[in-house]
């Protein structure tokens, strides 16, 4: 503890009373330090790529075999399958198009929390990992900032890996439609910085023993509940849990990924979008920050 206290002594911000060359050298120091941490957990990625892309693929592949190939080819093509799901007919389209943005905020979202919450459990375990990061010549706080930067990084990687999955599978391909690459890119890189930190937020919340259970508890409950499978204005005729999900920030991702990739298909406003979800990254963002702290210094 007595090493911790002097790293974070030593990370400290200069005043602004310094110099502005000692700024400037140390914002080398801390850039130097930042990319370090990441190409260090980049190189760790590489060695461990193919356990990751199963990890990625193996649930939307799954779910896209049994509910776009399967099922439409037990019941025949046409009006049955449509009633099987009752979602691609209000779309008027295959439920494959409405299953495809929110199978890639899925993938976004689990690949997040998996890349911190799952790493943090191990680190602040018995054996203490998390002070070798800390111990670097770089504020405590971007050391969880990088994690969130880390794990976005991956998000956007699974989103790349699930679309073409999501694509060839349906019996049914779906139909996209890209008419503003720029909102699509925001909307990966926020739902991806998102995921991140809603990762960070549940690995410093919960003791190491007990991540196993938040998946259960609160991971699974908040994808059914984020309009993956349907999009939010087919909850019309439940009004208290249209309402009610909007807390939700995988909602919010759905519905971008909707907006930007099937653009004909109901969704939310592109601007209540980016908005709640610049809203949601710098609430769990300060949380995430908050409870890192409280649990490495503290």
């Amino acid at each position: 503890m007595t090493q911790l206290a002097e790293a974070a002594t030593t990370s400290t911000p200069p005043t602004r009373s310094a110099p502005r060359g000692a700024q400037g050298s140390r914002s080398v120091q801390y850039t130097r330090a930042f990319f370090g941490l990441f190409r260090r957990d980049l190189h760790v990625l590489r060695r461990e790529l193919f356990p990751f892309v199963i990890r990625v693929c193996m649930n939307p592949l799954l779910f896209l075999f049994v509910f776009t190939y399967v099922i439409p080819n037990m019941s025949g093509a046409g009006s049955s399958s449509m009633k099987l799901n009752p979602t691609g007919a209000m779309a008027g389209s295959a439920f494959s198009t409405v299953l495809l943005p929110g199978l890639m905020a899925v993938a976004i979202m689990f690949s997040g929390i998996a890349a911190v919450a799952l790493p943090l459990a191990q680190e602040f375990g018995i054996t203490r990992e998390i002070d070798d990061r800390v111990m670097c010549p770089l504020p405590v706080p971007f050391v969880a900032i990088e994690k969130i930067v880390f794990s976005a990084l991956q998000s956007i990687i699974a989103a790349c890996i699930v679309y073409p999955l999501a694509y060839y599978v349906p019996a049914v391909h779906p139909v996209t439609h890209v008419s503003n690459w720029p909102f699509l890119l925001l909307v990966v890189a926020l739902a991806s910085l998102t995921a991140g930190a809603l990762g960070l937020t549940i690995g410093t919340s919960v003791k190491p023993q007990q991540i196993g259970l938040i998946f259960g508890v609160v991971v699974i409950p908040i994808t059914f509940l984020g309009c993956v499978y349907y999009p939010w204005a087919a909850l019309t005729h439940i009004r208290w849990l249209q309402i009610g999900v909007l807390i939700n920030p995988i909602v919010y991702m759905s519905e971008g990924l909707r907006a930007a990739l099937t653009p004909t298909l109901p969704h939310m406003n592109p601007f209540l979008i980016v908005g709640m979800l610049i809203a949601s990254l710098c609430l769990l963002t300060w949380l995430g920050i908050k409870g890192f702290l409280r649990r490495v210094i503290g």
